[in-house]
C-alpha cells in the first residue's frame, strides 16, 4: 500500500483533513464563477499565506507543483492566440488572432487556475487519506460504504507505478519492448488496465467477506476530531473568497463566466 503523505510542522498540518477541503472548495468557488483576473490574483496573494503555515519545504513545493507552473502559462498563451476576440487586433494569421480580449483572458484564465490549484494542493500535501476518510464519515457524515470504497481505491492509486515498472521489466526481458513504441504503449495501457480490473475486483471480495459492505451502524478506529482551530481555517477560506469578491466588483472586473 501507499505510504501516508509526510506530515508538516506548520500550523495547518494539523488541521481536519475535512477543514482543509472545505477551505480549499470556498477558494475555488468565486473563481470558477468568475473569469476577471483581479478576483484570481487577489485570491492567490492572500492563498500564498497559507503556505507559510502549511509547515510544507520549500523543495516538495515546487516538486509537488511544477505541472501546475506548466500548465498555467502554456493555458495562457493557447487563450492568447484563440481565444474570442475583442477590441484591438494586435496579430492575425489564419486561426490565431491576438487582441485585447485574448490577452486579458488569457491573463485571467493563469491567474485561475495558480488559485484554484495552488491552495488545494498546498492544504492536501499534509492529508492522509485515511484521516480524510475518518472526517467524511464522521463528521460530514457521508455513507460509511461510499467512503471506504473510496479510501480504499486511493490507497491502490500508488502501485499503478510500480505495475508499469513490472510490465516495462517483464517486457523487456521478453525482448519485446524495442520496437514499436506505440503498439507497445497501447499493450502496457492495456494490460495495466486488465491488472486494476483483478485488483479491484480481489479487493471488493475481500471487503464484502470482512463485513464492509453491510448498511448496520460502523465504527472507527480512530476518532476525527473538529475543533476551533478547524473553524477558523474555513473561516479564512470564506473570507479570501469574499475579499477577492469584493475586490473584483469594486474595480469594476468581476465577469460572470455564463456572461462572456
Amino acid at each position: 500500500m501507499q505510504a501516508p503523505a509526510p506530515r508538516g510542522a506548520g500550523v495547518l498540518a494539523a488541521r481536519n483533513p475535512v477543514a482543509k477541503l472545505a477551505a480549499a472548495l470556498l477558494i475555488a468557488l468565486p473563481l470558477v464563477l468568475t473569469i476577471d483576473w483581479v478576483s484570481a490574483a487577489v485570491s492567490l496573494a492572500l492563498s500564498s499565506i497559507l503556505l507559510v503555515f502549511s509547515g510544507v519545504r520549500w523543495r516538495e513545493f515546487w516538486v509537488r507543483t511544477l505541472p501546475i507552473w506548466v500548465a498555467a502559462p502554456l493555458t495562457a498563451v493557447t487563450i492568447a492566440l484563440y481565444g474570442s476576440p475583442a477590441g484591438t487586433v494586435y496579430a492575425e494569421w489564419f486561426v490565431v488572432r491576438i487582441s485585447d480580449g485574448s490577452l486579458d483572458l488569457a491573463l485571467a484564465t493563469f491567474f485561475r487556475v495558480l488559485a484554484i490549484a495552488l491552495p488545494g494542493v498546498v492544504l492536501f500535501i499534509t492529508v492522509d487519506p485515511t484521516d480524510l476518510a475518518d472526517g467524511l464519515a464522521q463528521i460530514v457524515r457521508l455513507p460509511a460504504r461510499f467512503v471506504l470504497g473510496a479510501l480504499a481505491g486511493m490507497r491502490l492509486l500508488g502501485l499503478l507505478a510500480d505495475d508499469w515498472r513490472a510490465l516495462t521489466l517483464a517486457r523487456r526481458a521478453r525482448g519485446v519492448a524495442d520496437e514499436g513504441r506505440v503498439r507497445r504503449l497501447l499493450g502496457m495501457v492495456f494490460a495495466l488496465f486488465v491488472l486494476a480490473i483483478r485488483r479491484g475486483t480481489k479487493l471488493a471480495t475481500a471487503m464484502e467477506a470482512r463485513g464492509f459492505g453491510t448498511d448496520g451502524a460502523r465504527t472507527f478506529a480512530r476518532e476525527s476530531r473538529w475543533g476551533a482551530a478547524d473553524t477558523g481555517l474555513v473561516i479564512a477560506g470564506a473570507a479570501i473568497s469574499a475579499i477577492a469578491i469584493t475586490t473584483a466588483v469594486a474595480t469594476g472586473s468581476w465577469r460572470f463566466v455564463l456572461g462572456v
